[in-house]
């Protein structure tokens, strides 16, 4: 059943009309809901009224006899400050929840594979997708990644949703029952939203919440609270509980050790696969990636040569370790999904010679956590709000140049390249002090970068070859 016909003549508010709220609006006034619609953003408000969707504020009169209200997980509910609309909904009583729930709500024969984490959310899952399509089986990718909930198809009991899930929408997620739960790591960020790191486990923790007793659930256990959360979980839960691990053996997991993925989740440790020649996933971070995308398509009933394939087909995400061009045997690397310090060490491991380009709206926490990197800084160029807190702490240790924006930096990156570096856009910054969000910034480096290919090439004498 489609997730709108739960809604079949039900009044409904939704707050917060970017992509997935006019989505939602669009899918429940086909079905004949009363839908009542609200953004704080006038223009958001117009848009949605040229579409045909009814805007109604927020109000107690409004409001009465509401099914419920779908929320924009970008809206604070709780933290740091409830939006008003919050406050009214749990007076009248008035149920909060996301797009994605109404997806749970209604597709209830379809098996569900849910990924969360702090970092590596948006790889695992369009990998899992990807490998469950080369094995054959109806598949549709979705969440916090690709097209709204309300427009992925119906699934029965054949099918399989693969859900990107952040803590925002966990929080908004009742009727969520996981056929799979994938947790990859944990690390701090969105602690305004959810007051403290407390509050953000105990968010990010709903992805477990009413498995079926033939769940999986699989938890990465690199960093301390997530190996906490793998002792708390298979001391409780009545299904399979799977430990991943990077770096060295797990007992009873999956584990990638010297490059080569093994699994042990049986008992005795099979290699699997050396995974150093897949280009498109590098690093020991993507090996916690790939060990848990294994993990779950295995508790999906896929076959270790199917799946070992689709590794090697994988073609990668946009804006995560990304090569953009080699200009002059420099790789170019647009990583700009990394928008804390913790991905950003992610991709600094990667390489031995960096020439970084970082900056934006810092989080919490700075860059102290990428001090053990730093010898593979070799000159950085900082742009954005946090040149000068990141300046600080580079300090005498890392060569840097503050850069008026992400033009300059490249130019100036491009100065002093050499064989051996390598460029890298890591921002370790979210980006809203100079672009729309990530994918803006990742598509501008993407847009620079080529047009320096392209004036180079222009530069090479006729008849000779740029070496």
């Amino acid at each position: 059943m489609h997730p709108a016909l739960h809604y079949l003549k039900s009044r409904v508010a939704i707050l917060g009309l970017g992509k997935s709220g006019l989505s939602a609006a669009r899918a429940l006034q086909a079905v004949g809901a009363t839908v009542l619609a609200w953004d704080d953003n006038p223009e958001s408000r117009n848009k949605a009224a040229r579409m045909g969707i009814s805007i109604a504020e927020p109000s107690e009169k409004n409001w009465v006899g509401l099914k419920s209200v779908i929320w924009s997980p970008g809206i604070p509910s709780t933290l740091p400050s409830p939006h008003p609309a919050a406050l009214l909904a749990r007076r009248m009583g008035i149920p909060l929840v996301c797009d994605v729930d109404l997806l749970c709500e209604a597709q209830t024969d379809a098996f569900v594979i849910a990924i969360t984490g702090t970092n590596g959310k948006s790889t695992t899952t369009a990998l899992i997708g990807h490998i469950l399509e080369q094995a054959g089986l109806p598949v549709s990718v979705g969440g916090n990644i690709g097209v709204p909930a309300m427009e992925l198809p119906d699934m029965d009991w054949r099918g399989t949703y693969v859900l990107e899930l952040s803590s925002y929408q966990l929080e908004l997620m009742p009727h969520l029952k996981a056929n799979v739960a994938v947790w990859l790591n944990i690390s701090p960020d969105h602690l305004d939203r959810h007051g403290n790191m407390d509050g953000y486990i105990r968010a990010k923790t709903r992805v477990f919440a009413d498995q079926p007793a033939h769940a999986t659930s699989i938890i990465g256990v690199d960093d301390p609270d997530s190996a906490r959360m793998y002792e708390t979980v298979s001391r409780h839960a009545l299904h399979k509980v799977i430990p991943v691990r990077t770096g060295r053996a797990v007992t009873g997991g999956i584990f990638v050790a010297d490059g080569i993925l093994f699994d042990a989740s049986e008992g005795t440790p099979v290699e699997i696969c050396d995974l150093r020649p897949l280009k498109r996933l590098p690093g020991i971070h993507n090996g916690q990636n790939i060990a848990c995308a294994f993990a779950a398509a295995r508790a999906r009933g896929i076959a270790v040569p199917v799946i070992i394939e689709a590794l090697r087909t994988f073609p990668g995400l946009p804006h995560r370790l990304e090569l953009i061009e080699d200009i002059e045997g420099v790789p170019f690397i647009n990583d700009s999904k990394a928008t804390n310090a913790e991905a950003t060490a992610r991709a600094l491991a990667c390489y031995d010679r960096v020439l970084w380009i970082a900056g934006g709206q810092a989080k919490e926490g700075g860059i102290q956590v990428l001090r053990p990197l730093f010898p593979r800084i070799r000159h950085a160029f900082l742009i954005g709000e946090a040149q000068d807190l990141f300046a600080q702490e580079l300090g005498q240790d890392v060569p840097w140049t503050k850069c008026s924006d992400l033009q300059n930096a490249v130019e100036r990156a491009d100065e002093i390249a050499d064989h051996g570096d390598v460029v890298l856009l890591s921002p370790a910054c979210a980006s809203f002090d100079q672009f729309r969000n990530f994918e803006h910034r990742g598509e501008v480096f993407r847009r620079i970068v080529q047009e320096l290919a392209e004036e180079e090439s222009e530069d090479v004498p006729e008849g000779e070859e740029a070496t």
